[in-house]
C-alpha cells in the first residue's frame, strides 16, 4: 500500500515521487502531522525503520526522518524532493547533467538499491542552494 504511488501511471503523478522533511522529534512531529493528514484521510504507514515517520494517500507520499547525517534538522536537513524517472539511464543522464551544471553529487553514486524490498536505481544531488534531490527509478 505505501508503494502503491509507483505502480501508477507516471501522467498521474506528474513528476514528484515523494516529499520528504527533517525533524529533531520524530514523536512531536509524528502527533503534528497525524492531526494534520487525519483531516486529509491520509493513511500512517508503520515503518520497520524508527527514525523515519510515513504516511500515504492517492499514491503520494510524505516522509518525516532524522537527518542521516545526524546534524540538526533544518528546512533543508533532512529535506529530499524526489522525481521519478522513465529508466536507470534517465536518472543517470539527470545526475550527470546535474553535476555538470554546478550540483553536487551527495550519498552513494548512482546505482541500484533495495528499499522496503524494491529494487530501485537512485542518484542523489544538492542544486545550487544546497536542497537535496533524489531521481529513481523502480527496476
Amino acid at each position: 500500500m505505501l508503494w502503491r504511488a509507483f505502480t501508477l501511471k507516471r501522467k498521474s503523478l506528474m513528476f514528484l515521487s515523494h516529499i520528504v522533511v527533517g525533524s529533531n522529534d520524530l514523536e512531536k512531529a509524528k502527533k503534528f502531522y497525524d492531526a494534520l493528514f487525519s483531516v486529509m484521510g491520509a493513511e500512517f504507514c508503520p515503518q520497520d525503520n524508527p527514525n523515519r515517520v510515513v504516511y500515504q494517500k492517492d499514491g503520494q507520499i510524505f516522509i518525516i526522518t532524522r537527518p542521516i547525517n545526524g546534524e540538526a534538522a533544518t528546512a533543508a536537513n533532512g529535506g529530499t524532493i524526489g522525481l521519478a524517472l522513465p529508466s536507470a539511464e534517465a536518472v543517470r543522464s539527470w545526475h550527470k547533467a546535474g553535476v555538470e551544471a554546478g550540483g553536487q553529487s551527495i550519498e552513494n553514486p548512482p546505482g541500484e538499491r533495495t528499499v522496503m524490498g524494491m529494487t530501485l536505481y537512485l542518484a542523489y544531488l544538492r542544486d545550487l542552494d544546497g536542497n537535496k534531490l533524489c531521481a529513481f527509478h523502480k527496476m
